[in-house]
């Protein structure tokens, strides 16, 4: 029998408060970056858009919470992989392999936010909700 693809949650049903921190984590964090410059752009081009986005992150969050069919959870583990991203921590370095490489660390900022996002709940979410 083939699974059925989740229908969208109600447009009523407010979304829960986790999906709005991460929101307002994500506007800070592209706010900081923005500020910045281009300092951590390089590391990040792989994720970097041409133009800015039409829509605002709050509202993409709440978009990817809408349709995508996740879990509140996977926002939280979305965030933690963000932050590693952000701040050159990977797996290696937590379990104590000590590298000899330093850690690149990626840029978000207005240009990369979208796509870190929507990058790192798919990821979570094949973690958290897959079957």
């Amino acid at each position: 029998r083939a699974m059925e693809p989740p229908s969208p949650r109600s447009s009523k049903a407010r979304a829960p408060r986790v999906v709005a921190v991460l929101a307002g984590l994500l506007e800070r964090a592209a706010e900081r970056g923005d500020a910045e410059g281009e300092g951590a752009a390089a590391a990040s081009a792989a994720f970097r858009g041409r133009a800015l986005p039409g829509i605002p992150v709050r509202r993409y969050v709440e978009r990817i919470y809408r349709y995508a069919g996740c879990s509140p959870a996977c926002f939280v583990v979305a965030y933690v992989y963000l932050d590693r991203l952000a701040r050159g921590r990977g797996a290696d370095e937590e379990d104590g392999g000590g590298g000899e490489e330093a850690p690149v660390s990626v840029g978000i900022d207005s240009y990369t936010v979208h796509r870190l996002l929507i990058t790192s709940v798919l990821v979570a979410a094949k973690f958290m909700d897959d079957r």
